[in-house]
């Protein structure tokens, strides 16, 4: 990059970086703010700091830590893991379509979690409720995650075997989709009436349903994930130029691909394991933020991250207020966001290849 540039033009550019990481931040601060405040209560902003720091009345202070920040932490989570899965996805598979919703493997994820709450006991219906809790989340996670790698490992194999070009992978992320959605009809076919309403209202997508420590699970592994991508984030740089000249330079092309691959299967898979499908925002969240940072990884991981959470939490607020109080299914919001994007960068592109 410094070969390309002068010294003062490349200061400027860092600083353009920088300032666009920066107002990423804000935006993510003020709509979690805004997140906080809205819903059947209205809290001003002033009450809400007071009681982040244990001044506020009992009444804002219950609603807050036991209602709204689970709920907004949840979003957090889930979108900063959804986002980031699609940013490294479009950058190793050479591919601006691909996302964890567009391959199959937010669907193959579904299957694995639904087949484990209804035949290995991961989840049992609450006494004197129609509800089904997730008591077993470590055996949910592994199970939507071997469903969400199974997924991964056929557009890999596909991809080395047959040779796909991008928008035959995304050809084969839809079958592979439909695949498991079949497959998760079939499970819930057999499984008892109040397990099948519940794990189909669990399908739509809901922030509300996951606790702090499903909350904990997801974030840790976001955290590491996020970790590893950043210091990976030279290598997908190289990826930009190519797999040949990635590997002139040294980059192991193929590891980084399966086990990057991996890394965004296990995240978008434990993302779905507790608060269902929600579709897209690993599709729109790096495309947002790379209008604002270019391909520079640096700073297109951490701004994708941002961006995938204030997408989700600006979901969720519309999923709560749009017909209140009625709370609808965020998995459809985001839905009715991503699908017409994904039809303008069709057409835009004329065919992705």
């Amino acid at each position: 990059m410094a070969a390309i540039f002068s010294q003062s033009e490349y200061s400027r550019y860092i600083k353009r970086k920088w300032a666009a990481l920066l107002a990423f931040t804000g935006i993510f601060f003020a709509v979690s703010l805004l997140s906080i405040s809205v819903g059947s209560s209205m809290i001003p902003v002033t009450e809400i700091i007071r009681a982040l720091f244990g001044a506020g009345s009992p009444q804002s202070s219950a609603i807050i830590w036991n209602v709204r920040m689970p709920r907004i932490a949840a979003g957090i989570s889930v979108g900063i893991a959804l986002a980031m899965a699609g940013c490294v996805m479009q950058n190793v598979l050479r591919n601006p379509l691909a996302s964890a919703s567009t391959l199959g493997v937010l669907q193959g994820a579904s299957f694995g979690a639904a087949f484990a709450i209804v035949y290995f006991g991961a989840g049992i219906q609450i006494p004197f409720s129609s509800a089904v809790s997730i008591t077993n989340p470590s055996m949910v996670v592994i199970f939507a995650f071997l469903g969400g790698v199974a997924s991964t490992a056929v557009i890999l194999a596909l991809a080395r075997a047959g040779g796909l070009t991008p928008s035959s992978m995304i050809l084969a992320g839809v079958a592979l989709g439909a695949l498991f959605t079949g497959a998760t009809a079939l499970v819930l076919y057999f499984a008892d009436d109040v397990v099948v309403a519940t794990i189909v209202y669990w399908t739509f997508g809901s922030l509300g349903r996951a606790g702090w420590n499903e909350i904990a699970v997801i974030f840790f592994l976001a955290f590491a994930a996020f970790l590893f991508f950043i210091f990976n984030r030279w290598n997908y740089n190289a990826m930009e130029s190519g797999a040949h000249t990635a590997k002139s330079l040294g980059v192991s092309v193929d590891s980084l691909i399966i086990v990057s691959m991996i890394v965004c299967a296990l995240i978008s898979s434990a993302a779905v394991a507790f608060v269902g499908t929600i579709n897209f925002i690993g599709l729109i969240a790096p495309h947002i933020a790379r209008k604002f940072t270019g391909n520079d990884y640096r700073f297109l991981i951490p701004c994708s991250a941002l961006m995938g959470a204030v997408l989700l939490l600006s979901a969720d607020i519309v999923s709560r207020m749009l017909i209140a109080p009625v709370i609808l299914p965020i998995g459809a919001i985001t839905s009715f966001l991503g699908a017409p994007l994904f039809l303008y960068m069709i057409v835009k592109r004329g065919s992705v290849s």
